[in-house]
């Protein structure tokens, strides 16, 4: 879900009047793909972040800045040294295209205006942020190569070339007429490909809007539609530009039952009528919201871990299906002796190298049953026998040998699974701080350790509830320790996910009995920041803190513990909305 070309013009006019004018002073990189331009304009100073990230490439303002590693990338050195104490000169569109360019303004030797040139290229995947010179570029955040693009190469040197786009009409400079006569020409196509085919900037929802706005069902073919149609359509189109062109019309965001983002548009949404929607007095109010529905931010490193630990928790459960095949054959160990004491009880009548296997009367069956017994006809009888009584010992001792490597390998899933949880929980750099000292230490990330860390220490969730009693809750292995074995007291009430990779959370009853209402909300988000999040009827153990131990040499957030009882909640039926939605530490009544 992005913002189309057609939205985004009201979004840079908007972003224009912000900052046009003002003094970069700060450039600064999250992430691999968003960046910081602080921009210091007369009594106050303007975020303006601007991320390539697929699933929501866009540019807006923002309140607070994000988190920043110490070192930052290549390429933020680079704006650095090309763009800091710069001025906005303008930021403007490439029609109705999603390519936005910021002019920056330097005072060169003699009073000489030296301009450079920032395009941000939002179009999904294919996002790119390149910074120009008088037409030539000077480095991009995504090189493209010709191995990568035989249309268009972004290397340092190369002249810029806009994106390639098709022959489409901008509705805002177009005529009526010449809109419903391009319209026309496409007979076979449906009528929200065909506005989208038609008109440049024209996203599903734009186009869906504008069908729904003139009445007509969005699947409809071009050639059924009459005269009548046609006006509908064309004054639908009007409608749309206009609100596009005013600033006072509010932008629009729906989102249905559970918070996911639907649509978004900078004029006011009426196609999907069950949605809930929410207005913003302006788009990048609405782009900063969108962003928290969608959360396409991503801290750096945080990818990275996932992607190690999701590759060792398969390497992990490959070796779990290996183990329990062998123990499986394991257990036939007693099979080998029955047919071993069955070769030896007949081998009078057998003849070496004679048959690939013998039927015999098993002299273990009431029923004398037969048994039928493979032989290998390059060994004698008794080799043979003695292969049987070999591979039975074998297996007799892999019994116990694969059992340990089976439990050690079931709670490796099971510790793997705990950081994968947390990594979804944790978003500041403290808190993957956290889980790269324990992938460092648990040898599963091969860098140094640093001897201090940096900045302060991470924090965990924090929530009130209505009574007044505080719930913390951890976002990692090495908070959950800390909470459990620091934070709380003896008597708070201590509550995690039966059996299932999860945060601890301490309720701060400080000796007191808790409510059954708070109770069931503490439980409620052990369920929600559990790897069962979103399931429902979720078990929760719950104990004091007293009976809670961790055994020497326990992984980071393995504990054990007595004295519980299990509560099963679902966790959006007892969590308001607004505490998931909301910072956690912000959550309070």
């Amino acid at each position: 879900m992005s913002l189309d070309g057609f939205s985004m013009h009201r979004l840079v006019a908007e972003l224009n009047n912000a900052l046009a004018g003002g003094r970069i002073d700060k450039i600064t990189q999250p992430n691999r793909g968003t960046l910081q331009f602080f921009i210091r304009q007369p009594g106050e100073t303007h975020i303006l972040c601007v991320s390539i990230h697929p699933q929501n490439p866009v540019l807006y303002l923002l309140d607070e800045p994000l988190e920043n590693p110490k070192e930052p990338p290549s390429f933020c050195m680079l704006l650095r040294k090309q763009l800091e104490t710069g001025r906005v000169a303008e930021l403007r569109q490439h029609g109705l295209d999603r390519v936005v360019r910021i002019d920056v303004d330097f005072l060169a030797a003699g009073g000489r205006i030296v301009t450079k040139s920032l395009f941000a290229e939002l179009m999904g995947k294919y996002s790119n942020l390149i910074l120009t010179e008088d037409g030539n570029i000077i480095d991009a955040l995504r090189r493209i190569g010709a191995t990568n693009s035989r249309v268009r190469l972004v290397l340092p040197g190369t002249p810029y070339e806009l994106p390639p786009g098709g022959e489409k009409l901008n509705v805002l400079e177009t005529s009526p007429a010449a809109f419903l006569d391009a319209l026309r020409a496409r007979p076979e196509a449906r009528l929200v490909k065909a506005l989208g085919d038609v008109c440049l900037g024209f996203g599903p929802v734009t186009a869906k809007e504008v069908a729904f706005s003139a009445g007509l069902p969005a699947d409809m073919r071009v050639g059924d539609l009459d005269d009548a149609d046609l006006s509908s359509l064309a004054a639908a189109l009007g409608e749309v530009t206009a609100a596009l062109s005013d600033a006072s019309v509010p932008s629009s965001l729906l989102r249905d039952g559970n918070r996911k983002l639907l649509a978004m548009a900078a004029f006011p949404l009426h196609y999907l009528p069950d949605a809930e929607a929410e207005s913003f007095p302006s788009v990048s109010r609405m782009l900063l919201r969108a962003e928290a529905l969608i959360g396409s931010y991503v801290p750096p490193d945080k990818e990275r871990f996932q992607k190690l630990v999701r590759g060792e928790l398969a390497r992990s459960r490959t070796k779990l299906e290996k183990l329990e095949a062998e123990v499986r054959e394991a257990e036939n160990a007693d099979e080998c002796r029955v047919m071993a004491d069955n070769l030896m009880t007949y081998q009078y009548r057998l003849q070496d190298h004679a048959d690939a296997e013998v039927s015999l009367t098993d002299v273990y069956s009431p029923e004398g049953a037969t048994l039928v017994i493979p032989l290998d006809r390059r060994l004698t009888v008794q080799q043979n026998i003695q292969a049987y009584y070999k591979k039975y010992a074998k297996r007799k001792r892999a019994r116990r040998i694969l059992k340990e490597q089976l439990d050690a390998c079931a709670e490796n899933i099971r510790y793997l699974a705990s950081i994968e949880t947390s990594l979804v929980s944790s978003s500041s750099l403290a808190e993957l701080a956290d889980i790269r000292a324990e992938l460092i230490a648990s040898g599963l990330l091969r860098e140094k350790a640093k001897k201090k860390p940096d900045g302060k220490p991470s924090e965990p969730f924090r929530f009130r509830a209505e009574d007044g009693t505080e719930i913390l809750v951890g976002k990692n292995n090495a908070q959950n320790d800390r909470l459990t074995f620091r934070t709380a007291d003896r008597d708070d009430v201590w509550l995690h996910a039966k059996d299932i990779p999860g945060s601890h959370v301490i309720l701060r009853t400080g000796g007191a009995p808790a409510s059954e209402s708070t109770l069931l909300l503490a439980a409620a988000f052990a369920a929600r920041y559990s790897q069962a999040a979103g399931s429902s009827n979720v078990p929760v153990d719950y104990t004091l803190c007293r009976y809670v131990k961790k055994p020497s040499g326990a992984k980071p957030g393995f504990v054990i513990f007595t004295h519980q009882k299990t509560l099963y909640v679902t966790p959006d039926e007892i969590i308001p909305a607004e505490r998931i939605e909301t910072k956690p530490d912000e959550a309070r009544n």
